[in-house]
């Protein structure tokens, strides 16, 4: 595979991992407390923003970089990804007839959100290839996750 294609993979699976989790999460507890459908869908969105972020900044502190860089690092290079998948997982979960109201005990949810989050991840790709092909998204973490530790994130602490 082209290495540019395969860093926009590892991106696009990377950041799916994170919204999946947040929007699943969110989704049960929306469900288990009662919430409307518009604010158990916003709790989703909110996690799965969350938990993308989460994912792509420890690493980068365990790199050696500290939180507040690694954090302005990660909402430069996952923001587009994120909502890209965001916005492409909550129209086809909303598409999907009966996804969103038999809640979680319902096979067509489970099965909707396993389609949404592909559909979201096919969406998403093409996204992260750009910004890579740009030195942008992921490509502005590359560097932390690959080896580069401590003297690379002291660079950029330098530098910003």
């Amino acid at each position: 595979m082209n290495p540019r294609n395969a860093m926009a993979a590892n991106a696009t699976l990377h950041c799916l991992t994170g919204c999946a989790i947040g929007e699943i999460l969110g989704l049960m507890i929306g469900t288990a407390a009662g919430l409307s459908s518009g604010v158990t869908i916003a709790l989703a969105v909110g996690l799965a923003f969350l938990f993308g972020y989460l994912l792509s900044t420890l690493p980068l502190i365990q790199a050696g970089l500290g939180f507040f860089a690694a954090l302005s690092l990660v909402f430069a290079a996952d923001t587009l990804s994120i909502a890209t998948m965001e916005v492409t997982d909550n129209a086809v979960m909303a598409l999907i007839p009966g996804a969103m109201d038999g809640g979680l005990v319902n096979p067509t949810f489970w099965i909707g959100m396993i389609v949404a989050l592909t559909v979201a991840f096919i969406v998403a790709f093409p996204v992260n290839r750009y910004l890579i092909d740009r030195g942008k998204g992921h490509a502005l973490t590359h560097q932390f996750h690959h080896g580069a530790g401590h003297d690379a994130a002291a660079d950029h602490d330098e530098h910003h």
